[in-house]
This record gives C-alpha cells, structure tokens and sequence, in this order.
C-alpha cells in the first residue's frame, strides 16, 4: 500500500489540533456587581473583559441599562436580573410583557442576553408573597420573551443552598420541607420543559473551618465519605453540586441542568483568619477552572460540565458586612489582577496588598444573608418552608409547552423576530401588592467569617467563558506538520 502523502499526514495533525483544542472551551463567567465608588464604567470594563482578557460572559445583578448596553457587539453575553420587587408584576402577563419591552427588547440582540433570572434568592427572604409568585413570575416572563421573538433567551432564578436540608452527606440531601412539593417541583418542571437551568450559589470558603481547608480547597486530603453512596469526596465543591443533584433526584428531575451562579474566594478578611489571601483565592479559582473545564463532571454526575460564574469581577468598597465581603474580586477597580489564574491575553502584573476593608457601610437589606452560608443539615431554619404552592395555571402551561418544546442553544448571537407568539393567557396571575422592594445584590454574608461548618456544603456560581491559548499547541504540531 502506497505511503500516505505528505498532505494527509498534515490534515491529521491539523485534526488533532483541534481535538486538542476543544476541551480548553468551558462555559465559565464572572459576576459583576457594582457596590463600590471607585469602579470603572461600563464602557471600560466591557472593552477592558472583550480586548484584555478571555472572559466572555457575565452575571449582573440588575438590569442596569449603562451596563447592558455597554456590553452590545462585544461577544460578551449577559445574565440580566430582575429585581425582587418586579416578582409579583412579573406573574402577571400585562407586567411581564411590559420588563421585556423596557428591559430586553432594546437591547437583544446587540447585546446578547443569555438568561433573566428572576430575583435572587427568594427563598431566603421568607417573604410568602415573593415565593407563592417566584414560579408564576418564571412562567409569566418566559412566555413573554417567547411571544416577543426572544424565545432563545433562558429563565432561570438564583438560590444559595440553603434551599436544601441533609446536606451531609450528599446522597440525603433533599430540599425543604414544604418547598420540595410547593416550589421546586413546579419549578424544575418548568425548567425541564424549557431547556433551562437551575441555578444555584455554591460557596466552599462559607462551609470550611482551620481543620477542613484542604477539602474546601480540594488539596490532598481523607476526603469525606458518603455512606449511601460509598463514594469518598475529597473536594466540597464537588460535594455540594452532588448534593443539589441528590435533592433533584428525589423529585425525579435528575436530567435538569445545574448552573453555578455564583462561587468565589476572597483574598482579604478577618485579622488571623486562616485560609484567606490572594494566593488561597487563586488557588482556588484555578482548580474551579480546571474542574470545570475537564469535563468529568463530579461522581455523581459525570461528565457532565457547569456553566459557572466566579464572584466577583471587582472588590466592592461599599458592600457591609464582614471585610471578607469587600474583597472577593479577580480585580482592583483599576483592573489590576489580584492574583494570575491565567484569564489575561497580556503578561500579568498582579495588585500589592490591598486595603478594600474601609470602615463598612451600614447593613443593609440582609435578605442574602443565607446564599453564602452553608445549609445546616439539623435545623429547618425557615419559616417559608410552609410556603403555598404556586397558583397553577393549566392552559398557560399548555401554552407555554407548545411554543416552548425542545428550547434552543442557550446563548445566541442572533434571534429571529419572527417568532411564533403566545396564544392569550386566559389566567394570569395576579399581581400581589406591597411586595418586598429588594433588589437581586452582589451581597453573601454569613454569621462567622469562615464558619466552623462541617463539610460538605456550600454554594457556588459562575460567568465567564474562559477559552485557554492554544499556542503551545501550535508550537508542538507545527513541527510535526513541517515533518510530515
């Protein structure tokens, strides 16, 4: 048989080249928050994230329209949020139609809004009216994107793990009593039917003490051992998506997508607090991006990959709460790197030791205070655990299945306007007044700066996509091509 030519021989390598390439590409964002009074604007972050660095998507915790626009024709998708008090208009068809016109509808597709999650953590708040509303909101504004043409667009909402109990270990986990049947049941069916996913905050650093750091951290170490299962973890990351898995499990919505919306570490906090400084925040967020960029899943779910939203793009001078809060960004407000994790296109010079822990401001709302902490597997902490079922609506969810089934990719570049429309909602629901006014925030605190909370628990989340250079590949196959 004849030798191949020298030109096959270069199409293969070039073939590998590109198998090689493809597994660097994973959905990882970075959220932006905005609680500070020496940020950048808009427009110079949005080029500064486009020109100088490899992230491509980003989490807001608003719909701030200077922030949505700066991002228009930038590659960068957005996760907008609608605010906690927009809920009970939002379960409504007249309030949901009119947020997509203000909120969307001048922006997409320039920009390319990948998700609306509706509110942020609205379990923690306790607030009935917001939760009874939380799933019809969902319903609601989905149905509307769909009837706008904007049916590419996700819906989704954010909740801390606190959602669930039995976190430890894994395999009992299950989520709240009253919620399981009356919220989430509802809502994963809702997300299942609509391609979209469950979003979820997972933090290690809330749920490690001075003895379980390597675990939060995935150094080497014992693991801990999940009897139900037999499986040993070694890392509470992957401990706590096995535990929302788990929970999803037993309400039979397994095959539900899990997005990590927000996880992080900071780089500063208490005097004498173990565990904490730039080179533990870098340490790790290069393993969350190796674990997730792998591909192989966690051992419940394997293979399985997450889109994840690092906290956060800045420190945030204004935030209350514990110093720690203040100081989980990847950069000063200069844009100076706080630590190098590989997402720079340019040689990386990092910060010197900052000082983002001026006095705090005084508390405020302190509706997020249980998104960062980890669940506590022996207390049933909330009262909204008794919280009613939402209003179903048949002949919405009717309508929304059939102009829904089989949802697309979810973060286009372009939507047709031409869309099929809704057919009428003949029972939308109502909106409830006097709802809270919270809006979704950047903010996590928690009780004890760097709880003694036993693992594995925790929350966390993500929104840059990073694609790592390639060329060392190059330097490796060109040869072989040059060879052949």
């Amino acid at each position: 048989m004849a030798t191949p030519s020298g030109h096959g021989g270069g199409d293969l390598v070039i073939i590998c080249i590109f198998l090689a390439i493809a597994p660097l590409t994973t959905a990882i964002g970075v959220n932006y928050g905005t609680k500070g009074d020496n940020l950048p604007p808009p427009a110079t972050v949005a080029a500064f994230l486009a020109n100088r660095t490899i992230i491509d998507r980003v989490k807001l915790f608003d719909n701030n329209p200077d922030i949505v626009r700066a991002f228009a024709g930038t590659g960068i998708s957005v996760m907008v949020t609608a605010a906690n008090g927009d809920i009970p208009s939002l379960a409504t068809k007249e309030g949901a139609a009119a947020w997509v016109a203000a909120n969307v509808a001048p922006y997409y597709p320039t920009t390319e809004i990948s998700l609306v999650a509706v509110g942020n953590e609205i379990m923690d708040t306790a607030d009935q009216n917001l939760i009874g509303n939380l799933v019809p909101a969902m319903r609601t504004l989905k149905a509307a994107l769909v009837a706008a043409g904007y049916r590419r667009i996700r819906v989704s909402t954010p909740s801390s793990l606190g959602i669930l109990v039995d976190s430890q270990p894994p395999s009992a986990t299950r989520f709240r009593d009253g919620w399981d049947v009356a919220v989430f049941a509802p809502m994963l069916q809702f997300l299942r039917r609509t391609s979209s996913p469950l979003v979820v905050n997972a933090y290690p650093y809330f749920g490690y003490n001075g003895d379980t750091l390597p675990y939060a951290l995935a150094r080497p170490n014992p693991g801990v051992r999940d009897a139900g299962t037999g499986i040993t973890y070694t890392s509470m990351f992957e401990a706590q998506l096995d535990s929302v898995y788990s929970a999803m499990t037993k309400l039979g919505f397994e095959d539900v997508e899990i997005l990590v919306g927000e996880t992080g570490w900071p780089t500063k906090a208490m005097d004498g607090q173990i565990g904490v400084s730039p080179a533990e925040a870098a340490e790790y967020i290069r393993y969350l991006i190796g674990e997730v960029s792998s591909g192989s899943g966690t051992p419940l779910m394997p293979k399985r990959t997450f889109e994840t939203y690092i906290f956060a793009l800045f420190n945030e001078d204004l935030k209350p709460g514990p110093v720690a809060e203040r100081n989980f960004g990847m950069f000063q407000p200069d844009m100076t790197p706080m630590y190098d994790v590989g997402i720079m296109k340019d040689p990386v010079k990092t910060a010197p030791a900052h000082d983002s822990d001026a006095a705090a401001p005084p508390e405020e709302n302190g509706s997020s205070s249980a998104k960062a902490s980890a669940p506590a597997p022996t207390e049933d902490r909330s009262s909204a655990a008794t919280s009613p079922a939402p209003s179903e609506d048949e002949s919405t969810d009717k309508t929304l299945e059939e102009a829904e089934g089989g949802e697309a990719p979810s973060s286009p570049k372009s939507e047709s306007a031409a869309e099929n429309s809704l057919e009428d909602d003949n029972s939308s629901k109502a909106a409830a007044k006097g709802g809270d006014t919270n809006k979704g925030s950047s903010e996590k605190t928690n009780p004890e700066e760097g709880g003694a909370t036993q693992p594995p628990s925790g929350a966390a989340s993500k929104a840059t996509t990073f694609i790592f250079p390639v060329s060392w590949v190059l330097a490796v196959a060109l040869p072989l091509v040059m060879h052949v």
